[in-house]
Formats: C-alpha cells, structure tokens, sequence
C-alpha cells in the first residue's frame, strides 16, 4: 500500500464498527455485501452441526472476507484493504445469535440474567491476497434482572440486530455488574486488535 492511499473498505452493516473505526481515526469506506447489481451469495451465519463458538466465529468472518473479495471483483471497485468482523456471544456452550422477535430476545435475556456469559468478535482484514485475522474473548456478568426489566427492554428495538440479544453501548450497560476483556470487542470490533491488524496491513494506525 503507498503511504498516500490508506483507505479501506469496511464491510460491515454495523454503526457501531464505523463508529469505532472513526474513533481510531481510520479512513473507510462502507462496503455492503448485497445490493442490486453484482449480488453475491449471502453470508447465512448458520451455526453448523458440533461447531464450537469459536469456530464458528472465526468461520463466519472468513466467509464474510471471501464474500467482500467476491463483491469488489463483481462491481470492478479499486483495490484496498478490506476489514471485516463478526461477534457472537456465549452462554453454557451455546451460541446466543441475534433474535428475531421480542420473544426470542425475552428468553436469551433470561438467560443471561445473574450469569457470566462470553463475548466473542473475530477480526479478519484481507490485503494483497494475504489475510490477517485475530479472535478477541470477553467475559461479562449480568446482574440479576427482573421481568419487568426485561420486557421493558425487549419492547424497544435494541436487542434484535445484536448478538445474545442486548448492546452494551445502550441501555444493557445497565445490566452488566462486570466485565474482563475489551469493552469494544463486546461492542463488535476490539480497536486493540484491530489495529494490530492493520499495522500488519501497512497502515497507520495510532
């Protein structure tokens, strides 16, 4: 990469990973993985048979690089540095997705209630056919949560595009009791590791 042209592109639908890209200072242009023309399959996120959350974290955000290097062969965009992430959350072994009704979000809250639970978020940032990618771990306690919380909470729409079904950076951070790790891994990209990616990439980074 010269060091005049350190744009990326970002393929991520997430607000929350742009606003965490800004905070760091680096410069990104949105790259969304479907939209009329040069459509390519979509990333489904199903968790397979076995699969360990790790695993399967750091499967998802591979595909979704994969997805990315399809998407900008498709649309004959410039070439940059493309970083993409993926976040689940963990609870007894079992992968808490996000929710696709109030309901489904009502019971991961119950169950995360009064628990520690584990935030993953894969980090992967392909450039010159090389790809770098790094797993961050979290660990986050709820405090024990009434019913009347949780349906309050679940009337809203912040759970339903969110992992284990809540956001740390709103309201939710009222639930959490304590947390070890990255407070912006939990949120969807660990600016820590995130950098260190994309020094390897070339970039600057503060």
């Amino acid at each position: 990469m010269h060091p005049h042209d350190q744009k990326i592109y970002l393929a991520s639908k997430s607000p929350r990973r742009r606003e965490l890209l800004r905070q760091i200072g680096v410069d990104f242009e949105l790259l969304l993985l479907r939209d009329q023309s040069g459509r390519v399959a979509d990333v489904t996120e199903l968790v397979l048979p076995g699969e360990v959350a790790a695993d399967y974290v750091h499967r998802v955000t591979r595909e979704k690089i994969d997805a990315a290097m399809q998407t900008i062969r498709a649309r004959h965009l410039p070439l940059r540095p493309v970083l993409t992430a993926d976040t689940t959350v963990v609870l007894d072994h079992d992968i808490l997705g996000k929710p696709a009704s109030p309901a489904e979000a009502s019971a991961m809250l119950h169950r995360l209630s009064g628990r520690t639970h584990q935030v993953l978020t894969s980090v992967a940032l392909c450039h010159d056919d090389t790809t770098w990618q790094i797993t961050q771990c979290s660990d986050v306690t709820f405090a024990a949560l009434t019913e009347e919380t949780i349906r309050a909470y679940c009337t809203g729409s912040e759970p339903f595009d969110k992992a284990g079904g809540y956001g740390i950076q709103g309201r939710a951070a009222c639930f959490v009791s304590h947390m070890a790790g990255s407070y912006t891994g939990i949120m969807g990209l660990p600016l820590f590791e995130t950098a260190q990616l994309l020094r390897q990439a070339g970039l600057r980074v503060p």
